[in-house]
């Protein structure tokens, strides 16, 4: 996947990841912090990471999976986007 490293949204996606784990990991040394809350930011992680991966295999399939592009059923591929996302 090396024309990963060419798309912004992916890594600013990841550097917000970053930042979202950061502060799970100060929340965990702060005492004030309630588990409610750092449950939370972990959920919010999860739903980041899962996002980040829906991302990741739409770009594999796109660039990867997909030869003719002009073959391409675009709502079958919406469809099972749609259904992978479901299961993540």
């Amino acid at each position: 996947m090396s024309h990963l490293h060419q798309d912004k949204k992916i890594l600013n996606r990841v550097k917000r990841i970053q930042g979202q784990i950061n502060a799970v990991e100060q929340s965990l040394a702060d005492p004030n912090k309630s588990c409610i809350e750092v449950l939370q930011q972990v959920a919010a992680v999860r739903g980041a990471v899962n996002g980040l991966m829906n991302q990741l295999i739409e770009a594999h399939l796109k660039e990867h999976v997909i030869k003719d592009k002009d073959a391409i059923n675009k709502e079958e591929l919406k469809e099972f986007l749609a259904l992978l996302s479901r299961y993540q």
